[in-house]
């Protein structure tokens, strides 16, 4: 099995019996298809970060301009938003790149847990080059890697190789989230 790290406690805050997770990680690090996994597995609420973004927030994407600051704070703010609603269980996918940006997500959704896919750049454009009818250009890939800020040694993360397959980083996160 690939690289899987955690840091901090393992204990879930906010109500013990709801688990709420963000699966992070740069444009074509399979967050989505790992979050979507997950949700199904724990039998959670799925919000796909890519589904919120803002009319125009696609439209620079779908033109090679990367997202701001500006741009992404209302996205998360939806996001959190969102998640903080939930009930139930509930999975998020979102890129979150910076500290600041997981910090609002944390603090509108009590006990959030990260799952981080970590990725080379060189894969992620490959594979972002790879997809058809997808808002996000590969052109856009070097500046996710500039923004990113690893979310390693934040409390509560959970770091996996986004180059494992995704029944081992589902067995990964399951095993972190629901300890035996």
């Amino acid at each position: 099995m690939g690289l899987a790290r955690m840091t901090g406690p393992g204990e879930h805050g906010g109500s013990a019996s709801v688990i709420r997770v963000l699966v992070m990680g740069v444009s074509g690090s399979g967050k989505s298809t790992l979050a979507a996994s997950l949700s199904v597995a724990i039998g959670a609420v799925f919000i796909e970060g890519d589904d919120h973004h803002s009319a125009a927030d696609q439209d620079k994407m779908r033109n090679g301009i990367a997202l701001n600051d500006d741009d992404r704070m209302p996205w998360l703010i939806r996001l959190g938003s969102l998640g903080a609603s939930q009930t139930t269980n509930v999975v998020l996918s979102c890129s979150a790149l910076k500290t600041e940006y997981r910090s609002a997500l944390r603090a509108m959704i009590p006990g959030l847990k990260i799952v981080f896919l970590e990725l080379d750049q060189q894969t992620a454009h490959r594979r972002v080059s790879l997809r058809s009818n997808h808002t996000f250009p590969a052109r856009l890939v070097a500046n996710q890697f500039a923004t990113l800020e690893s979310p390693a040694g934040e409390p509560g993360v959970l770091s996996l190789s986004a180059s494992d397959c995704e029944t081992q980083q589902l067995r990964a996160a399951m095993d972190w989230l629901m300890p035996a």
